[in-house]
Order: C-alpha cells, then structure tokens, then sequence
C-alpha cells in the first residue's frame, strides 16, 4: 500500500456497478468507452481505502489482456499511473481520458496535440494559463 493507507473497503456495490454497466452496449458501445469508463470510475469513487488508482489499472490491464489488445498494454502500465494520478485529482476530464484510451488502443498515443490536450488540461485546472500552444490546438 502506498503511503501506508488503511486496508479494505469503502464502497464495493459501486465498483460493482461500473462493472455491471460496461457490459450495456446500450451505455458503452465501444471498448474503449467501456475502459475509460471503469478507468475514470475507479480513480475517482474511491470504493476502497487505498489503492484506487492502482486498482484502475489492474483492471483496465486485466480488460486489455482478456481481450487481445496485447499491443496496447506496454503504452498503457507504462502511462497510465501518471494519467491515474490527475484523472483521480480532477485534472484530466472523462472526455480526455477517453481520447487518451483511444489513443492507447490505436497506438497514436505518442501524438504531439494530445500530449498538448493534457498538459494544458493540468496547467488550467491548476490554475496556471495554457503554457504550450500548438497552432492545431484550439486554446
């Protein structure tokens, strides 16, 4: 446990729920809405009293292994407690998170707009003015 948080849990039935409601095609059509959903999920309803982020991406790790997307999971474990961190902080919206998950699975993550995206997404929730302007990146 990081920081020496306190074992158990808060609100299983939650994550429980999420898990229920990424197998409705009907809420979540696709894959990769279906990750982000229970990505940004489990980052920020804290059903357990430490260690969300990490379970987030267990079990979008355990969802990409299970469903063949084998290329996709070194880019994912090696961004993705970064992107843990500020979707759990309220940096990153569920909208970018979800254009980064598509990224991901696409393997255009390395794309320089969508680094911009979230690293402007970070600077203004943390009250800082956009820092780094791309002329395709609308401010």
């Amino acid at each position: 446990m990081s920081g020496g948080g306190q074992p158990g849990s808060i609100d299983v039935g939650t994550l429980d729920s999420v898990l229920q409601h990424i197998q409705n095609d009907d809420y979540y059509p696709t894959f990769d809405k279906k990750l982000t959903h229970l990505f940004f999920c489990a980052c920020k309803f804290h059903c357990f009293q430490d260690g969300n982020k990490w379970i987030a991406i267990v079990l979008c790790v355990t969802m990409l292994n299970l469903n063949g997307y084998l290329r996709s999971l070194l880019g994912f474990i090696r961004k993705s407690e970064n992107i843990s961190y500020h979707v759990a902080a309220g940096r990153i919206s569920k909208d970018l998170l979800g254009e980064w998950m598509l990224a991901i699975l696409s393997a255009t993550d390395d794309d320089e707009s969508l680094k911009l995206k979230i690293l402007n997404a970070i600077f203004r929730s943390m009250n800082h003015k956009t820092v780094v302007h791309s002329p395709s990146l609308p401010l």
